[in-house]
């Protein structure tokens, strides 16, 4: 559990009153391209929890700016550009990485002028051969089954202005992509999505939330992600059937019932302990939690108050 008392509990309804002087255009299409699939979002979200939002951001943006003038004013040096990163973490089926997409583009709208860019953790999941020779491919996803080093090595890289390589990992065949690379170059923002970003690995020193300006964890109660997640797994089902290279087509072509029960058995045995042990109990080290209910719909957010 996360201690209320150090969070300002916002209603959706105040939220949205606290900034709404630039209206940010986007189109149903632009939005659908935007979101995950199953996820659900609309233009009254980007509108009442969203705007006011990168207007938060903006705000940490130009503090962080005048920090680092003053800073370097201390020092007698000239002052150097360092990328503001924004971390997003949160459940397996929540919407975080519609949230990641979507605040890189109102980002990029808003401040046409900063290279905002965005990657995944998943990139930095042990390739499949691996987590079999480590016999823990039934753990993917759980903390061990990270190359955390290489992302701390990644994300140091970053902060320190040098060209950085992320792993790509397709959601398509499940893995990780051999020789296939996001290269980082100096931005002036860098979302990190993936629900490890604000763990704290045991094995390590330095964390990768050590490197975050900002953090957001996006929320819900677990039955509700539960059904998000079988949700998207049917839907993943009714287009991978015309794709035989897709991980999930010999689901998509057998039975329903027994795939449906399967990815039952997977929540149950993988995602819900992952949730429980790991991932929920980062939940009070983000500076935003945004909390769904129904329809993936914001209802109220927690704004860390120090």
């Amino acid at each position: 559990m996360y201690n209320q008392m150090n969070y300002y509990k916002i209603p959706r309804e105040e939220w949205r009153d606290l900034y709404q002087k630039y209206q940010v255009s986007l189109s149903t299409e632009e939005l659908g391209r935007i979101r995950s699939v199953n996820d659900r979002i609309s233009l009254a979200d980007v509108q009442d929890i969203y705007q006011p939002l990168v207007h938060l951001l903006g705000i940490h943006l130009e503090s962080r700016r005048k920090l680092m003038k003053k800073q370097a004013e201390f020092l007698g040096i000239a002052p150097h550009k360092v990328p503001f990163i924004l971390g997003i973490a949160g459940s397996v089926a929540v919407g975080k990485s519609t949230t990641a997409r979507l605040l890189q583009t109102l980002l990029s709208t808003v401040y046409p002028e900063k290279n905002v860019q965005l990657i995944t953790t998943d990139g930095f999941l042990f390739p499949n051969k691996e987590l079999k020779r480590r016999q823990i491919m039934q753990k993917k996803g759980f903390p061990e089954s990270y190359d955390m080093a290489r992302l701390l090595t990644f994300t140091n890289d970053v902060k320190n202005g040098l060209p950085a390589k992320a792993p790509v990992y397709s959601h398509k065949v499940y893995d990780i992509l051999p020789n296939k690379f996001e290269i980082v170059d100096n931005p002036d923002i860098l979302i990190v999505e993936g629900i490890n970003v604000l763990q704290l690995p045991s094995n390590q020193q330095l964390y990768v939330s050590d490197f975050f300006d900002f953090s957001i964890y996006v929320d819900a109660k677990e039955d509700l992600i539960r059904d998000w997640y079988l949700e998207r797994f049917e839907t993943l089902l009714d287009t991978a059937f015309l794709d035989p290279t897709n991980y999930y087509y010999p689901y998509a072509i057998g039975d329903r019932l027994r795939a449906v029960s399967m990815a039952r058995q997977v929540w149950k045995t993988i995602n819900s302990p992952n949730l429980r042990e790991y991932i929920l109990p980062t939940r009070n080290r983000a500076d935003l939690i945004l909390h769904k209910t129904q329809n993936h719909l914001v209802n109220e957010l927690f704004l860390r108050k120090y």
